[in-house]
């Protein structure tokens, strides 16, 4: 079979699904809070019932993954994400009234809730299960069939997950696709009501552009580079342990992982130190500590060492973090923290989104120059800042533009549900999560009920007195 014949193979197929999709929400267009719950129960019950099997396909796809991280990470965030919904979703759904104009009343106004449809998620590879789960937490919440495409890196979690959802809900409700690049390109293709996306700003610019030739909705979670900023008054020791946490924990695999760290530069030789301390303390060894996950595949590896390469032929002062003296061979897939003093604009690693166990160190002058350079370039998916004083908290936060930001730590803010998380400018559109995430997934329809009594007669044609005694009122209560 040729390219172009497995090409419309597939995109029939996904068409099937679709549709079958699309008459199941026709048929029940708006299911009701028991039917939503129920549904957001299940999601729980898989998740507690498959967690074992769910830990072992992770760390099949990665090689090795830490058991523990995957616990926190994927599970635990998982639960927290399909409970938040499961525990407010009645709530969501209620009609919300709204104030009425003086000039519209004594008319109802009110804002009703509805599915949207078909929703298509696409995943990535850092976090198979909690993205899918997060994902299907807002969709099913909203009441609408979902379409999940997870990434082609990790086969293993997606066949299970394929099993574990289409088994308990039918493929007709959800459905999850496998398959190559060539099948998410025609996923994305589809005529889907929402689409969520997290992965890369270069997907993510094909999935947009796709989703465009649709008029399909798009919520992109992109990444980018999150800078860590250690104010004049920010705890030094802090900083360094959340830095190394943030760049160890899944081997940097993080969208929303610090990807380099700003201090003053009178702190530069204090704040390296203090990372190297931390990481030897939280990471003692490497190669074949279970704590410490494997990157994804060997093309992520030869990356990140050409990471480095580049930034030392270009004059940056490297640092491996390597506490036990290992020697990491290609195959291990295992990375140390590995920390570049003083990067320029010029070297890779100040270009590019990390996404991997390497540290930029940049020290600055004033807090304000540091601000100023964040500025120029684009606007991160998140923002960590150190500082105890609230003018120095006021400066960053009032003057930086990011997805989201926590201070004095890193990283914790996308796990509150209560809060938006999503991207902003090259770090993607769009946020969902709690009810954001079932805003984004309703369509929130606006409904005004006119009273039997209202002056709106007044003002259809043939206007006359009546009509221009009308309109000064409104002029002046409007």
């Amino acid at each position: 079979m040729n390219c172009v014949d497995n090409i419309q193979l597939v995109s029939g197929r996904l068409q099937d699904v679709f549709d079958c999709q699309k008459r199941t929400y026709r048929v029940t267009p708006n299911p009701s809070k028991q039917e939503r719950i129920s549904n957001l129960e299940l999601l729980e019950e898989i998740i507690l019932r498959n967690e074992s099997d769910l830990l072992d396909a992770m760390s099949a796809d990665f090689g090795h993954r830490s058991r523990h991280e995957s616990t926190m990470l994927d599970i635990v965030s998982s639960l927290a994400a399909v409970r938040h919904s499961r525990k407010n979703v009645a709530g969501w759904m209620k009609i919300r009234r709204v104030p009425t104009p003086l000039e519209l009343r004594p008319s109802l106004s009110y804002i009703k809730p509805q599915p949207l449809g078909v929703i298509g998620i696409i995943t990535p590879w850092n976090f198979p299960v909690y993205l899918s789960f997060a994902g299907l937490a807002s969709a099913l919440a909203a009441g609408n069939c979902c379409m999940l495409k997870p990434s082609e890196f990790c086969p293993v979690t997606t066949a299970l997950l394929a099993r574990l959802l289409e088994g308990n809900f039918g493929e007709e409700h959800v459905a999850v696709i496998e398959g190559d690049e060539t099948v998410a390109q025609a996923f994305s293709r589809l005529p889907f009501d929402h689409l969520l996306f997290t992965g890369s700003q270069r997907v993510g610019r094909l999935v947009a552009k796709a989703a465009a030739e649709n008029l399909t909705p798009v919520t992109l979670e992109l990444g980018g580079k999150s800078p860590l900023i250690v104010a004049p008054s920010g705890n030094i020791a802090k900083a360094a342990a959340c830095a190394a946490h943030g760049k160890m924990i899944n081997a940097g695999q993080v969208c929303v992982s610090p990807d380099y760290a700003m201090v003053p530069e009178k702190q530069l030789r204090r704040f390296v130190t203090e990372v190297k301390r931390a990481s030897q303390k939280q990471y003692p060894t490497v190669r074949n500590n279970p704590d410490v996950s494997c990157v994804i595949n060997s093309r992520h590896m030869a990356r990140l060492r050409e990471l480095v390469e580049d930034a030392r032929c270009k004059g940056a002062e490297i640092i491996e973090v390597n506490p036990a003296h290992e020697v990491f061979h290609p195959e291990i897939k295992k990375f140390p923290l590995t920390l570049i003093v003083n990067p320029t604009q010029e070297m890779r690693v100040m270009q590019e989104e990390v996404f991997g166990s390497i540290l930029p160190i940049l020290p600055y002058r004033t807090l304000e120059l540091a601000v100023e350079q964040i500025q120029s370039w684009d606007r991160p998916l998140a923002l960590y800042l150190f500082a105890s004083k609230q003018a120095e908290k006021e400066l960053v936060l009032s003057q930086t533009v990011s997805g989201g930001v926590t201070v004095n730590d890193a990283m914790w803010h996308v796990l509150n549900n209560n809060m938006p998380f999503g991207g902003v400018g090259a770090s993607g559109m769009g946020a969902y999560h709690g009810l954001v995430g079932f805003n984004a997934m309703s369509q929130l329809k606006p409904v005004l009920e006119q009273s039997r009594f209202n002056a709106a007669p007044l003002l259809r044609a043939p206007y006359g007195t009546v009509f221009e005694k009308v309109v000064k009122v409104l002029k002046k209560i409007v």
